[in-house]
């Protein structure tokens, strides 16, 4: 009953945000802003695209539909507070908001992160197994691949929360970020945390050290299948793996450092922070979906489609003609 007691003793945390300049935090407020909109903006196409044009139902372009879904769920979950953060001198989150955040930033996090293992999975076999793509590669495989990462997610994020829900708050409540996060969390507790700080280290730490060697693996496979093949499109299948791998660690190498080591606090970390909260939900979609030419052409089409239709509704309808009926 006592632990029940101290662990309501902290009622809110206090957000030290980015930095304490003002004329840097408009600056700050507005490179974001636009990155936010523009990660919005990007992965809504993407979605929409992918929904109406019939040539994009395929595997592939299901897979990247769902990654634009789960982009655009990430950045909404901290890319707000850190706006709010930049204008306003305060900030405090409530105890309930924080935990509340953290688990669904984790819940996002793993399932893209899992979800990039499938959208890996069926790159392999459309280049190692062409012939078979459709039948492997079905309509129940995707689901299933979808279902997963969402699910795997979601049992992560639990586990990390519900275990960071039972340590004792009864002390400072302040955070030198601009969201809450476990690491930082963890270290607030009013009691040993060196079991917990083991917990995160196994639990987030273990995770994206085995998920990104998959990918790694996965990238280097495919890659030496690309050079037996001889064709025109050869350079650029390279091309696109490689910048795909930098994405990738741009996401994975920052978060391994927070999160697969007992945390100790280093200046690089906001920047970190920024690197895979705001910014790669962004890259996210010009490096997987919006280079592709497919992809381009059906943007194209969807864009001329909605024209026409704007077009077709402002044309005066001749009333001589307009009873004919044809053939």
């Amino acid at each position: 009953m006592e632990s029940e007691n101290i662990t309501t003793t902290v009622r809110e945390f206090v957000l030290l945000g980015l930095t304490q300049s003002h004329k840097l935090q408009y600056f700050l407020y507005v490179i974001f802003l636009l990155i936010y909109v523009l990660t919005w903006l990007l992965n809504c196409t993407i979605i929409a695209t992918v929904a109406v044009d019939q040539q994009l139902h395929t595997p592939m372009y299901f897979l990247l539909a769902n990654l634009a879904v789960l982009d655009i769920s990430y950045s909404s979950v901290n890319t707000p507070k850190l706006l709010s953060g930049l204008l306003i001198q305060h900030t405090t989150i409530s105890f309930n908001e924080c935990f509340l955040q953290m688990f669904f930033f984790h819940f996002i996090a793993c399932a893209m992160s899992f979800l990039l293992v499938g959208m890996t999975v069926d790159r392999y076999v459309a280049i190692c197994e062409p012939l078979r793509y459709l039948s492997i590669m079905n309509w129940n495989t995707c689901t299933g691949l979808v279902a997963g990462a969402w699910f795997g997610g979601f049992l992560h994020s639990i586990i990390q929360t519900g275990l960071l829900l039972q340590l004792p708050f009864c002390g400072p409540n302040v955070l030198d970020n601009f969201y809450c996060d476990i690491p930082q969390i963890i270290k607030l507790a009013c009691t040993d945390t060196h079991m917990a700080e083991l917990q995160m280290v196994f639990n987030s730490g273990g995770i994206l050290i085995t998920l990104f060697v998959i990918l790694i693996i996965s990238y280097i496979v495919i890659l030496l299948k690309i050079r037996t093949c001889i064709s025109e499109g050869k350079r650029k299948a390279l091309s696109t793996c490689g910048t795909q791998i930098i994405v990738l660690s741009l996401i994975f190498i920052p978060c391994i450092f927070t999160y697969a080591q007992p945390y100790k606090k280093y200046p690089r970390d906001k920047v970190f922070s920024i690197v895979y909260t705001v910014v790669t939900p962004m890259l996210n979609p010009i490096i997987y979906t919006l280079r592709n030419t497919e992809m381009k052409k059906a943007i194209r089409r969807t864009g001329e489609n909605i024209s026409v239709c704007r077009n077709t509704e402002t044309t005066p309808v001749d009333p001589k003609t307009s009873n004919l009926v044809f053939p």
